[in-house]
């Protein structure tokens, strides 16, 4: 470490990963990983099928302490050496976020460093700027298990959203399928696995808000007529839900295409060209998708940037990360700061002012 770059302690605790980082963000604003540690909690909730908030929230209490040393171990410094402490103080499963941000503030109060209470979207939003040399604005495309969501990236804390789903997340919608057709969870993996052995073409599935000219997604539809086709196909053999789960993916592909390429071009209009197009969330992991993307920012002729699918998922760096953007810019918060089990993301569209200074933000 120089003498000019700056150390944050992440903490991540919003659903059912246990994590904490170390990050460094040089004077250059190039940042560099020193410890990412990540617990998850599969195992415990695989017996129910899902996340269970209690649970979640129990293991976080146990685990929490043990991996902040860890990480602390791993990048070899002390807390004298950190710039800030920050913790994802939401959205999320709200006894998890009270137990990481607690502990934030207990960190920060003991050794008198300043405390940053991060959104969790918007770690993920600023996580490419982590990984590789990437001036604002870019396109976010946001998929989880918990969020579907198109974002422009103008700032740090400078967002507008450009679409989202109005049911389900793409996610969640992976996972209510899998459960459906018997598969173990975390089932979004499961899905993809079979996809690959699969008929596309057997079922005819539709292709939720093709063609609108919003940017929103819809993902329940779908669901349900996967639930039928597999009530009239019963009982199941592997090759039906192989059929079932290849369907069903390329719905959602097809889907997300069309949706992706609206809400490039409502960011061209409203914005100009995207310095790229940026995915994150879990469902970025999912290769088949990651195909579908780079073909929609080809079109868009810019380019795709997906980081490591470790930092795709919930991690403790993208959120030190987010709190040394934000530490750079003087946006510190007190102890006041209050978790919270929802936090959007967007701001009201930017005057064209404020849009030309989020410009000067590299």
């Amino acid at each position: 470490m120089t003498s000019t770059a700056t150390l944050m302690l992440g903490i991540e605790t919003t659903c059912d990963e246990t994590a904490a980082a170390v990050v460094e963000r040089q004077a250059d604003g190039a940042g560099r990983i020193l410890s990412n540690v990540i617990r998850s909690q599969i195992d415990e909730h695989a017996p129910y099928g899902g996340v269970v908030p209690e649970i979640a929230a129990r293991a976080h209490v146990d685990l929490l302490d043990g991996i902040v040393a860890s990480a602390m171990k791993e990048a070899a410094v002390g807390y004298a050496q950190l710039g800030g402490v920050a913790a994802a103080a939401g959205p999320g499963l709200i006894g998890g976020v009270i137990v990481g941000l607690t502990t934030a503030k207990a960190i920060a109060l003991v050794h008198g460093k300043p405390l940053i209470a991060v959104n969790h979207l918007e770690a993920h939003a600023l996580t490419p700027r982590l990984v590789c040399p990437l001036a604002f604005p870019y396109c976010l495309f946001l998929a989880s298990g918990g969020h579907t969501q198109i974002v422009a990236v103008l700032g740090v804390g400078n967002y507008v959203r450009l679409g989202t789903t109005v049911d389900d997340a793409i996610g969640e919608a992976f996972d209510k399928v899998a459960k459906m057709l018997g598969l173990p969870y975390p089932g979004g993996p499961q899905v993809e696995r079979l996809a690959a052995a699969g008929d596309p073409h057997r079922f005819a599935f539709p292709r939720p808000m093709m063609g609108r000219k919003d940017a929103n997604f819809s993902l329940s539809g779908l669901k349900t007529a996967v639930r039928n086709e597999a009530e009239r196909a019963a009982p199941l053999e592997r090759q039906d839900i192989a059929d079932l789960c290849a369907g069903f993916q390329a719905a959602v592909l097809e889907s997300t295409a069309d949706r992706l390429t609206v809400g490039l071009a409502l960011f061209q209009e409203r914005f100009g060209p995207p310095r790229a197009l940026v995915a994150a969330g879990g469902v970025a992991a999912n290769q088949a998708i990651r195909g579908a993307l780079q073909s929609v920012a080809a079109r868009a002729e810019t380019a795709l940037i997906v980081p490591p699918p470790a930092l795709c998922t919930d991690n403790g760096a993208m959120i030190a990360w987010a709190g040394l953007e934000r530490l750079a810019l003087g946006l510190v918060d007190d102890m006041a700061a209050m978790p919270r089990a929802r936090w959007r993301l967007d701001t009201d569209t930017p005057t064209p002012a404020q849009f030309a200074n989020t410009r000067a933000q590299h």
